[in-house]
């Protein structure tokens, strides 16, 4: 099987796990909220398709994906229904809440950049699909919840993680890399950059507000 030939399955799969993980991580905010288990399906799936459902939208394809594959809901229901049963085993919900979130960006991102290559757009269309795809889900999911979207938490590389994945992705795709490959290396720089923010304290300069110069 050729690469080309590869990649819609490639990006079917990234679609489930996705959905899969953003689904738990959505599933362990019902758990902190601790809301009944419509709540949890509720949470689970607003968050499992909340990007992608936005990435299809903005690249107005002729079905957004959910809607295609109605078996992406099940997947989120059931893991809702699991964090449910076993959220309480964990010693620090928040520290695998986390985790499952830099992994879901990891999976997310690459998925979103493929579906803009294989649209056929341009390079800054595919990075903001690749970025849009992974945080827009998170970023809804802690809005509803009530928690501090880390998309914006001050400290944090999520936004520059998913950027930077899937800046790698097109940079990489430029002299020939294929495709399959380019995603790998998307979701490898996205986790990686998210995971030194979390272990190491990774970030950014912040803007510090300075007292307005005075004229003489």
């Amino acid at each position: 099987m050729s690469i080309a030939e590869g990649l819609p399955t490639l990006l079917w799969a990234l679609d489930y796990l996705s959905v899969l993980v953003f689904a738990l991580t959505g599933a362990l905010v019902a758990s902190r909220g601790q809301l009944d288990p419509v709540g949890f399906v509720f949470m689970a799936a607003m968050t499992a398709v909340g990007g992608g459902t936005l990435r299809d939208l903005l690249l107005d394809r002729p079905q957004v994906f959910w809607i295609a594959r109605p078996s992406l809901i099940l997947v989120a229901a059931t893991a809702a229904m699991v964090v449910f049963w076993t959220a309480h085993r964990f010693e620090s919900r928040y520290r695998l809440l986390l985790w499952l979130d830099a992994l879901a960006l990891a999976i997310a991102v690459p998925a979103g950049v493929g579906i803009a290559v294989e649209g056929g757009f341009s390079p800054v269309i595919v990075v903001i699909m690749g970025v849009v795809t992974g945080t827009f889900g998170g970023l809804i999911r802690d809005v509803v919840g009530n928690e501090v979207p880390l998309v914006l938490k001050q400290g944090e590389l999520y936004l520059t993680a998913a950027f930077g994945g899937a800046l790698i992705a097109v940079l990489a795709m430029w002299p020939g890399l294929g495709r399959s490959e380019a995603l790998f290396l998307c979701g490898l720089v996205t986790f990686g950059l998210r995971a030194g923010s979390i272990v190491w304290g990774w970030a950014l300069p912040v803007y510090k507000p300075r007292p307005p110069r005075t004229r003489g």
